[in-house]
């Protein structure tokens, strides 16, 4: 959430940065209206309490019965007049609330103009596309060929983009997640296992709500969301939470399943297993100073590099376009792995310096070592990767001519001897 006072002092700067957006720039007149509103509103009822204050004291020093009724009715009706006016102002305060939380972050100076992620900027390509003496299987065909991938018995369980995972195949998910996990906090993050449902309060201030409502799951009975991202779960952590400057950065990984109501249309784009209601992820998250936002921006952006590397994987990088920014980013890369047998650039992170803007949300500050009073931290959020297009990758691009799959030798030591997989005799 953007700070109101950037509302009052520059809105110039908020339109511009929708125009960006290529949004209606028109709501931040709505806010400014219901600010003015608010605080006349509550310069009103002050006013009244400070003369329902004075009568009251007025009140104790008058002698004459009938004066004293009198005085007492006229301040019963200023006391209805407060009722009223605190009725309104709470009425006021709801709407702009609601309003300012519909309205994303600021674009980073940095962010290049485009209407969507076609033009997005390519900011470098690492690793050789590779190459095969044969035709590459999509994972579609080569799962199933090696008994690894079971869409049939994922539809009966679940329906539609659901799939289940076999022998070799799970042990796989298993190792790809270990091997980040243990990558990340082998580089700094402290490991959390969080709860894959949270509270209401704590997807609104990771920036999921209201926005996203839609495609989120949701229990209806009780206050439950399912997280999207572990991120949300990571926001929360510290939520209403004052920290120590001292105690700054706080570096995170952590796992979870993902859950989202997928618009999916048919077709090869989302054919197999590449996008799904559920999926697993590894997740990085970053509490600092916003004097060291950029360089955990920096950092954590190579932290994903370094996963694609270890894995010697084919990947690009890319820095989102305004068309294609998320909501609660201010700046955002995007890296993308070559998966032979899909032929096609697949998305594992998106890395994000959020600034402030969820801190506002979350009410998360810090208190400064040499000055008074506290400030908000800034946050910054980066997939570390997301599973299953690692998978994808992984199995597509290491396939021999025989159907089988070499795994990669970093993941060796957590598959348990395993260093090929057959296709069954």
């Amino acid at each position: 959430m953007l700070d109101i006072q950037l509302f009052r002092e520059n809105p110039d700067l908020i339109r511009q940065s929708l125009t960006k957006r290529h949004q209606d720039p028109s709501p931040v007149d709505q806010v400014i209206t219901l600010d003015e509103k608010r605080r006349e509103l509550l310069q009103e009822v002050e006013r009244l309490r400070a003369e329902r204050n004075q009568g009251s004291q007025e009140i104790k020093k008058i002698e004459d019965p009938d004066q004293r009724q009198e005085k007492i009715a006229s301040m019963r009706a200023v006391g209805d007049q407060v009722d009223l006016l605190n009725s309104k102002l709470k009425e006021v305060e709801i709407n702009l609330k609601s309003l300012m939380a519909e309205i994303p972050n600021l674009v980073d100076d940095r962010v290049p103009d485009g209407a969507d992620e076609s033009e997005n900027e390519l900011i470098k390509t690492i690793g050789d596309v590779p190459e095969f003496s044969f035709t590459p299987q999509p994972h579609w065909d080569l799962g199933p060929a090696l008994g690894i991938l079971d869409f049939e018995r994922g539809v009966k369980l679940s329906g539609t983009r659901f799939y289940v995972l076999n022998g070799v195949g799970a042990r796989l998910q298993r190792a790809l997640v270990s091997f980040m996990l243990d990558t990340h906090t082998r580089h700094g993050y402290q490991e959390r296992y969080t709860p894959f449902m949270v509270k209401e309060d704590i997807v609104f201030a990771s920036g999921q709500l209201p926005k996203f409502a839609g495609n989120l799951y949701h229990d209806h009975e009780e206050d439950f969301w399912w997280v999207p991202t572990v991120e949300v779960a990571l926001t929360g952590l510290h939520k209403d939470e004052i920290l120590e400057e001292t105690a700054l950065p706080l570096e995170y990984t952590a796992y979870s399943p993902c859950f989202r109501r997928e618009k999916m249309s048919a077709g090869r784009e989302v054919r197999g297993i590449k996008r799904g209601h559920q999926f697993d992820k590894v997740e990085m998250y970053i509490y600092c100073t916003p004097e060291e936002s950029e360089k955990q921006f920096q950092r954590m952006v190579d932290d994903a590099e370094r996963v694609c590397r270890e894995l010697e994987l084919p990947y690009r990088v890319n820095k989102l376009c305004t068309g294609d920014l998320g909501f609660h980013a201010a700046i955002t890369y995007d890296i993308e792995v070559w998966a032979a047998g899909c032929g096609e650039w697949l998305e594992v992170s998106s890395i994000s310096n959020v600034l402030d803007f969820q801190a506002r949300r979350a009410a998360i500050r810090y208190r400064p070592k040499d000055k008074k009073g506290t400030r908000f931290v800034h946050t910054l959020n980066g997939s570390g990767l997301g599973l299953p297009r690692v998978m994808i990758a992984v199995l597509e691009n290491n396939q021999q001519a025989d159907g089988s799959v070499v795994i990669p030798e970093v993941l060796r030591p957590w598959m348990g001897g395993v260093e090929l997989i057959e296709p069954p005799k």
